[in-house]
């Protein structure tokens, strides 16, 4: 254990009154698990905060809560100098101390003159972005862990255009963090007395009503008719998160039949009735198959506890197929490609590691595609730099799961995106399609697309010494060849260098750490540390003329990058 760390432990066992059930915890650690919880603070990463609660600098309590909101606060005075007009707002899910941080937050600026808009209960990440906007204030704060597992909760915040912190901006808040060095001796006001003083507003209907006015917009900018909203039945299931809050009467109000999960319906925080509460996960399906079966749904829809990602589940002969995150946006992006009015020339975004089956249909339809780093907050800030060109916001999305189609929401939304996906599976049903259907017309106009992730877990101070190793060994190898197919370009974020045929040329993306290897057929895999869990994730994408021969080398090429690794 080094000196830093002995001394944040100190600091922690010496304060007098740290909360009891932190100090119950503290007190019976053990040597490794309190290195763990001191070895390092929490740090930013593509979704802001988000580590284990706990007693710590390296995980989340009041105390790093505080931390951070003053150093968020010493930021926005910085860049707004109406900040205490304009104020902040704060929402949060159904997590394991949402709401107390959610208050902690609002206690820490409030007490500092700046007003606080605040949810009264849970509310959608989406719905957060929007209400920055609509409220015109400076920046907001979102209490969440999104799809991690129940020990998990997080601490998201956004910019004034209800973006999150592009890299740059979050490094000037993690700069205002550090220099905090006692986060005991941050002065609040009681909530209580906040609230009295007007200093903190509670808000909730006015804000829902205009936000889910401007997701009621949507469908109105598609070009064609659906005539018939219950010629399909859809089961609903927000994984015990904050879709329970609208998303059954929104879809309702348009006409759908909606049969909810009743048992998942409900705020949980330990999701208990599920493994994990990620629509990426099969699993997270399990009470939205049975039901389905019973009720005959067409469609299983499932979004994460705060409901900015949404997984979908379309009925064939053989049970339910569930879709990837790059197959329903190529499903979505093919659908508005051909019948979302525009204005300007429409502009399609999404990431590195999203499917190239977005570019082909992109350039099919007279789009454009712009691609970022990972983290829908890129996207929200190529959003923003549109408004004033030529061009114009189309579509986002990645392949987690995550979409917008209209940017009066500049982050990922599962409500406007369901809202949509419904829309295009009664009209393809009006034509005796299924979405599915429409996924292989689009594979055999376009090629054979298919994508794979793969995380591997590797935990505290050593599992991330040995996620480095790893990602250092691919940046420094510069394979020319892998699972027998010719390498033609390496790309390496951290250093901003893209290696083709012994030349170097830069990358114009912000630098991060990743590395992607792209095969000369366009085909390509990418290795990341996951910015919100401690994970390294592998991503490929692979076309074939056939289905069977993509798996295949899909299948392949993710044998050896594991045997790889396990080689390191």
């Amino acid at each position: 254990m080094n000196e830093k760390t002995a001394q944040k432990i100190s600091q922690w066992k010496n304060y007098p009154n740290l909360d009891p059930l932190l100090r119950k915890e503290l007190e019976s650690l053990s040597p490794e698990a309190l290195e763990d919880a001191f070895y390092e603070d929490l740090a930013f990463g593509t979704g802001g905060l988000r580590g284990v609660i706990g007693v710590g600098t390296n995980r989340m309590n009041i105390y790093i809560v505080r931390k951070t909101t003053l150093g968020f606060y010493q930021y926005l005075v910085e860049h707004y100098p109406d900040l205490r007009q304009k104020g902040v707002v704060i929402s949060y899910d159904c997590r394991h101390y949402s709401q107390t941080f959610a208050r902690a937050a609002a206690e820490v600026l409030a007490s500092r003159g700046v007003r606080v808009y605040l949810f009264s209960d849970l509310r959608p990440t989406p719905e957060l972005s929007f209400a920055i906007r609509h409220l015109k204030a400076a920046g907001g704060i979102m209490i969440t862990a999104s799809h991690n597992p129940p020990i998990y909760n997080g601490y998201k915040v956004y910019d004034h255009e209800g973006c999150q912190l592009i890299p740059e901006l979050a490094d000037e808040v993690i700069a205002k963090v550090n220099e905090i060095d006692n986060p005991f001796t941050i002065e609040v006001i009681s909530f209580e007395q906040l609230v009295a003083s007007g200093m903190i507003s509670l808000i909730d209907k006015t804000v829902d009503d205009a936000y889910l006015a401007r997701v009621s917009q949507v469908p109105k900018h598609f070009n064609v008719k659906v005539n018939n909203k219950k010629n399909i039945k859809i089961v609903f299931t927000p994984l015990h998160g904050t879709a329970s809050v609208h998303m059954v009467k929104l879809l309702e109000k348009h006409g759908f039949t909606v049969i909810p999960v009743q048992e998942q319906m409900v705020p949980d925080p330990n999701f208990s009735t599920l493994v994990s509460p990620n629509p990426e996960e099969a699993s997270a399906f399990t009470l939205a198959i049975r039901l389905g079966e019973k009720v005959d749904a067409d469609y299983l829809i499932a979004t994460d506890p705060d409901a900015d990602r949404m997984g979908i589940a379309v009925k064939t002969k053989n049970g339910y197929q569930l879709l990837t995150g790059n197959q329903t946006g190529a499903i979505m992006l093919y659908f508005l490609a051909q019948y979302k009015a525009r204005k300007k020339k429409g502009v399609v975004f999404n990431t590195i590691v999203t499917s190239n089956l977005a570019g082909q249909i992109a350039e099919r339809y007279g789009l454009l595609l712009a691609q970022t780093l990972t983290g829908f907050k890129f996207i929200g800030a190529e959003a923003k730099r549109l408004e004033k060109t030529d061009e114009e916001f189309f579509f986002g999305f990645e392949e987690s799961y995550g979409y917008v189609i209209e940017d009066f929401v500049r982050d990922k939304d599962s409500l406007q995106s369901t809202l949509a996906l419904c829309y295009m599976a009664s009209f393809y049903k009006e034509q005796g399609k299924t979405l599915l259907d429409v996924l292989y017309d689009i594979y055999e106009e376009f090629g054979y697309y298919l994508e794979d992730v793969h995380n591997i877990a590797l935990t505290g101070f050593e599992g991330k010494k040995r996620i480095d190793a790893i990602m250092r060994y691919f940046q420094e190898a510069k394979f020319t060849e892998f699972a027998g197919k010719k390498i033609a370009v390496m790309e390496d974020y951290e250093k901003r260098v893209r290696y083709q045929n012994d030349t170097e040329t830069p990358l114009t993306l912000p630098q991060s750490l990743v590395v992607k290897y792209i095969f000369d057929d366009g085909g390509w895999f990418v290795l990341r540390p996951s910015g919100t869990e401690p994970k390294l994730k592998i991503y490929i994408a692979i076309v074939g003329k056939t289905i069977n021969e993509a798996k295949s080398f899909i299948d392949k090429l993710k044998q050896q990058i594991i045997a790889t690794i396990e080689r390191i």
